[in-house]
């Protein structure tokens, strides 16, 4: 049981670094987006998905020595949540204190991850909007109704009402 512990422990450590990974990634990702820079943000968002790939493997891999650690104490895996395993382990106070402090140390940075994200959904809908007020302007522009402008030659310039021109000097 105590190799399972040490198992858990170190697949769990792993995980939190690579949350921390996720982390450094969310925040560069808030400043790409605030910048407007496309290529970067694809970049980030290509090492992103080798971070989650990479969660995705340890969590299966967490999953497995969790149901390993209940076949061994004879618990059902659906209840044997960390905090209940940390319980059971109050005869062993060092795999306890260290199954502790690292399911303490992962819940805080998956709890950051979670902010930087939200932050970083916001942050996208607002640039969302701004592109869509600016698409809108353009339609706006394109539809407005021609003007009776004329030319030297008294014929309809044809302009419309939001078309813009530069200062004629000759007039």
């Amino acid at each position: 049981m105590a190799s399972l512990i040490e198992e858990l422990i170190d697949t769990l450590n792993k995980e939190n670094s690579e949350y921390e990974k996720l982390l450094e990634l969310s925040k560069r990702k808030a400043t790409v987006i605030v910048s407007r820079d496309i290529a970067a943000l694809e970049k980030i968002t290509d090492d992103e998905q080798i971070v989650v790939t990479t969660i995705g493997n340890l969590d299966s891999k967490r999953a497995q020595v969790t149901r390993d650690i209940a076949d061994v104490i004879n618990k059902d895996v659906e209840t044997l949540k960390l905090s209940v395993l940390i319980e059971l382990l109050s005869k062993q106070p060092n795999e306890q204190r260290a199954l502790s402090e690292i399911h303490d140390k992962l819940k805080m940075t998956v709890e950051n991850v979670r902010m930087i994200n939200e932050s970083n959904r916001q942050l996208i809908d607002q640039s969302l909007e701004m592109v869509e007020f600016d698409l809108n302007m353009i339609r706006a522009l394109r539809q407005a109704p021609e003007t009776n402008n004329y030319g030297r030659s008294a014929v309809s310039t044809g302009e419309t009402l939001g078309s813009v021109r530069g200062f004629d000097a000759k007039q």
